[in-house]
């Protein structure tokens, strides 16, 4: 069974982890080549033109090819980590402060085996600032989750600062 949590929260984050315009807005033969356009066609074939032929990699080594590494990458997408999958089960585990779901969860994360105690208890400690009602969303749980981490010493180095 924790297999299977950890397989689901894994397989949801890595299918929602996109970074945004790596190289800049206009890097890459495929947005040369597609100037202009928009829609979900042009910008598909546009990122298959860049990915295949590795002129972006190229334009981001030398500086060539409308690329720059000069800006700070960006993710407008939801969190890269999402327990939707498991939330009922992930709900009674951090009320329980142990169980699979929550095992799962940290180390999805990379908590380390040594500190997920203390991820279990401060994530139950937490209980009620995670999940004030019962519609709460995945959102919320995962972005407390992350706030109730970089308050702890020991679990901060799991949290990225922003």
């Amino acid at each position: 069974m924790k297999k299977i949590l950890i397989s689901a929260v894994l397989l949801t984050a890595s299918s929602s982890a996109m970074a945004v315009a790596p190289g800049g807005a206009n890097c890459g033969w495929g947005n040369m080549l597609f100037e202009g356009q928009s829609g979900t066609a042009p910008h598909i074939v546009a990122s298959f033109t860049n990915g295949s032929t590795f002129n972006n990699t190229f334009g981001m080594t030398f500086g060539t090819n409308g690329c720059s590494t000069q800006g700070t990458l960006t993710y407008g997408g939801k969190e890269m980590i999402d327990v939707s999958l498991i939330m009922d089960e992930f709900t009674e585990d951090v009320a329980r402060g142990d169980g699979e779901a929550i095992t799962a969860v940290a180390v999805s994360i990379g908590v380390e085996e040594q500190d997920r105690a203390n991820f279990k208890r401060s994530m139950h400690d937490n209980f009620d600032k995670m999940f004030p009602s019962e519609d709460v969303t995945t959102e919320h749980v995962v972005q407390t989750m992350f706030e109730v981490m970089e308050s702890d010493e020991q679990l901060a180095k799991y949290t990225v600062a922003e």
